[in-house]
């Protein structure tokens, strides 16, 4: 009986998810079509939720999926991987999410200073699952602005120039 080789991916994280204490979705990203449809990803992230927010552990597999999590006050953080994926690889991009979020929310990591610095969330998202594992490089990189306005004073276009910039940048070196 011969294993598969899998192929190396650059899709090792297939969702990253935030849910509330009631299981409601704070932020949700889904990187493949696994769960296609809002409907379908609602129901995984309740069923998600009523397996994992009573458990200490910190690993399941549910659905043919590797999930890792963590909960902090009135939060749960998941990052979702195939069940082929290496647990450790997933648990790193949890606890870089998790620890740049508790520096940029200045350890305050709770539902509403989450709210209030959802900008800062999906841009660590996007700078941590695309090029970043070091949560001081993502809260840097982050943190760098065009013309240091207020992430809260720009467009949504300014943000989205501002990343793809950056990513640029970083790719160049």
């Amino acid at each position: 009986m011969d294993s598969p080789i899998l192929e190396p991916s650059l899709y090792t994280v297939k969702a990253v998810l935030i849910l509330d204490n009631d299981g409601d979705r704070l932020y949700a990203k889904y990187y493949d079509d696994t769960y296609p449809t809002v409907k379908e990803q609602k129901a995984f992230e309740k069923n998600i939720f009523n397996k994992t927010h009573r458990t200490d552990s910190e690993i399941a597999l549910l659905e043919g999926l590797t999930v890792v999590y963590k909960s902090n006050i009135d939060l749960f953080f998941y990052v979702i991987g195939s069940s082929h994926e290496n647990e450790l690889m997933l648990m790193a991009v949890l606890n870089c999410l998790f620890d740049s979020l508790s520096q940029m929310l200045r350890k305050n990591v709770e539902r509403r200073a989450l709210l209030e610095n959802m900008e800062g969330l999906f841009l660590a998202v996007m700078k941590l699952v695309i090029l970043e594992s070091d949560p001081q490089q993502v809260v840097h990189r982050v943190a760098l602005r065009g013309d240091d306005v207020p992430l809260t004073e720009q467009t949504v276009t300014q943000v989205l120039q501002s990343a793809k910039e950056q990513i640029k940048w970083s790719l160049l070196r």
